[in-house]
């Protein structure tokens, strides 16, 4: 069976979509259609992938509007007809369906990395290193990222409002603030950069980000309103604030 691509080509300032028409054979995936595209049809297509197994986070685009991998996007799961596909919409567009992500790691770089807690020969024989099974799944449930910035591109903070890119970090980083301050061997503090650069306050809590994740991290639930209560506690609460003003310290 034959089906139509209809692919976003060009730049920002002169772009347009162009139909393509590739035999959907089983098991193919939108990738697969892309690259049977880019062989045979249009050389120039640019597009950007890596593992093509879901692992990268590499091959993201807007299939038929909605935020997906095209390697993990099986076309018999898409509704009859042609197949619109063009690059994510956050970031700056590069060529076709290739945009520039950059600024996700400038961001990333910002954080604090993981800070083991050190521990004495007497401690370490008595098991401080030892964690619960509990702590190590809660952990291990945000490390499952893949950083293909879908939750980033459909996050309308920064979607709707690009100059917001300058004072929130977006879910993908609010996932890796949560990653880090809820491990239960990380000896760093970064609750003053939750409040103060991170942002965390523009979100509102429309689970968007979490409804496209491909790794299905409860980012909003498990992830964003964990470290919206943590900042609050500190900062907020009013027994602390009391504290704070008789003490002197945080």
């Amino acid at each position: 069976m034959k089906r139509t691509l209809t692919i976003f080509r060009g730049t920002k300032e002169n772009g347009r979509y162009e139909d393509y028409e590739v035999e959907q054979q089983e098991g193919m995936v939108v990738l697969d259609a892309i690259h049977r595209i880019q062989a045979e049809q249009a050389t120039d297509l640019a597009c950007r992938w890596n593992c093509k197994a879901g692992k990268c986070g590499s091959c993201s685009a807007e299939i038929n509007g909605k935020a997906k991998l095209t390697c993990m996007t099986r076309m018999d799961t898409l509704p009859d007809g042609p197949i619109r596909v063009g690059p994510v919409k956050t970031f700056p567009l590069q060529k076709d369906l290739v945009t520039d992500v950059s600024w996700n790691y400038r961001v990333k770089k910002r954080i604090t990395p993981f800070t083991p807690k050190t521990y004495t020969p007497e401690e370490a024989k008595k098991g401080e290193f030892n964690m619960k099974q509990e702590d190590i799944d809660r952990v291990q449930e945000f490390r499952k990222c893949i950083e293909c910035f879908l939750c980033q591109n459909v996050c309308h903070v920064l979607r709707d409002f690009p100059e917001n890119k300058e004072v929130f970090d977006g879910p993908r980083y609010m996932i890796r603030l949560a990653e880090l301050e809820m491990h239960p061997k990380d000896d760093a503090d970064r609750i003053p950069y939750v409040k103060e650069t991170s942002g965390v306050g523009h979100c509102n809590i429309t689970r968007c980000c979490t409804e496209v994740c491909p790794e299905n991290i409860v980012i909003t639930d498990n992830g964003i309103i964990p470290l919206k209560e943590r900042m609050s506690d500190r900062y907020y609460d009013p027994l602390r604030m009391i504290w704070r003003k008789l003490t002197g310290k945080s």
